[in-house]
C-alpha cells in the first residue's frame, strides 16, 4: 500500500508541480536508476550462495507464473499503442500538411 501512495504523491507531483523544462532530465534520471535497481537485484540475487539450486527447485510453475503476465501486459500495451498512439502520429502529421 505504501509504495502505491507514493507512486500517486510521483504522479501528482509530476502532473501539477514539476516544470516541463525539466521532463527530459528526469527521464534520463528514471532509466539511470532503474538501471541501478537492476543491477542491484542481480548482484543480490548472485549473491546468494543456493541461487542456481533455488532457481531449479522453483519449477516451471513459477515460470509461467512469471511469463503470463509479462505475456498479458506487452498485449496489452500494444493494443493500447496501436489504438492511441496512432490516432495521435496521424493527427500531428495531418496537421504538419495543413499548415
Amino acid at each position: 500500500m505504501t509504495v502505491i501512495i507514493i507512486m500517486v504523491i510521483g504522479i501528482i507531483i509530476g502532473l501539477k508541480i514539476f516544470p516541463e523544462k525539466w521532463h527530459k532530465k528526469n527521464q534520463h534520471l528514471q532509466v539511470v536508476c532503474v538501471a541501478i535497481l537492476i543491477f542491484s537485484m542481480g548482484v543480490k540475487l548472485g549473491s546468494r550462495d543456493n541461487f542456481l539450486k533455488e532457481i531449479s527447485e522453483i519449477g516451471l510453475s513459477s515460470l509461467i507464473l512469471a511469463i503470463v503476465p509479462i505475456l498479458f501486459s506487452v498485449i496489452f500495451v500494444y493494443i493500447l499503442t496501436e489504438k492511441y498512439l496512432k490516432k495521435t502520429d496521424v493527427k500531428k502529421h495531418e496537421g504538419e500538411i495543413e499548415e
